[in-house]
């Protein structure tokens, strides 16, 4: 299933795709917020005659595939040509940062470069939300913890990230840091998760190229990993690195600026289309 949620921001109604149509699912399910995001509510929904559920425009504005995570959890430097590319060691261990939730915003929205940022830089990731209780658990167990899939745009302020004091989180924060969507894909439409091209083009140049197979850490590993830390409950968002073409990895750098446009696209997942504006 491909479950989204459609409508102006903070009055989105939960859908889902059908045959490119998207179908109204808030008679079935209040939100995609933690409360729904687990493997009963999946369980019900399969059991709806998708063709009885009232139709929504496509021109309707897609927001968030899901909503306020109670945690939104990110990995650095998980494909060894970004290590490279960022004159880096590659990981012997995942390296671990958060984003806030409040970074969250839909795939299509503005980003919104913030007042006094110089360095504003993109990075496509696969993203994953967790369907149940997580504490603990091994390699092999993870695929029974992993509701879906989605695009995640980790969008970074690179001054604030590396060359201001502290840990990376002040950079990766701000307001629209955080497009996801457009859909939260279930697991059973993904034949090959550690198989998917990634791309990512800025003014309809192509800036990033890659696929989920060359990822240090796959995302059974990474969720296995990040269990052993801390507990993660249904609806937390991990998103899993980026591959390399950032802007802060060119020679010379190169960072967004307003007006700019941003493409991303990962098989089966769908694309993002968004626009920097200022704040």
């Amino acid at each position: 299933m491909k479950l989204l949620r459609v409508g102006v921001k903070g009055k989105e109604k939960p859908a889902i795709l059908d045959n490119n149509k998207i179908k109204d699912l808030s008679a079935h399910v209040e939100d995609f917020n933690p409360n729904y995001l687990n493997f009963e509510i999946i369980t019900k929904l399969k059991k709806i005659d998708l063709k009885k559920l009232p139709e929504i425009s496509n021109n309707e504005r897609i927001g968030s595939c899901i909503n306020k995570p109670g945690k939104f959890v990110a990995i650095g430097l998980n494909y060894s040509d970004h290590a490279k590319e960022t004159g880096l060691k590659i990981p012997s261990e995942p390296i671990i940062f958060m984003k806030a939730a409040s970074s969250i915003s839909g795939p299509n929205d503005n980003i919104l470069m913030p007042k006094g940022s110089t360095k504003l830089d993109w990075e496509i990731e696969l993203g994953f939300v967790v369907g149940k209780e997580t504490k603990n658990i091994t390699e092999e167990e993870a695929p029974n913890h992993i509701l879906g899939y989605c695009i995640v745009n980790d969008v970074s302020e690179r001054e604030w990230q590396i060359e201001k004091m502290g840990q990376w989180v002040k950079g990766k924060s701000g307001d629209t840091f955080g497009p996801i969507g457009p859909y939260l894909v279930t697991k059973d439409e993904i034949s090959d998760i550690n198989n998917l091209n990634l791309t990512l083009d800025v003014n309809e140049k192509r800036m990033q190229s890659g696929n989920t197979k060359n990822m240090i850490f796959n995302t059974n590993f990474i969720l296995s990993y990040l269990s052993k830390f801390m507990s993660l409950q249904p609806g937390d968002l991990i998103t899993t690195g980026t591959p390399a073409g950032v802007g802060m990895g060119m020679k010379p750098p190169v960072f967004l600026k307003i007006g700019d446009s941003i493409k991303l696209a990962i098989d089966n997942l769908g694309n993002q289309n968004s626009k920097v504006v200022s704040d």
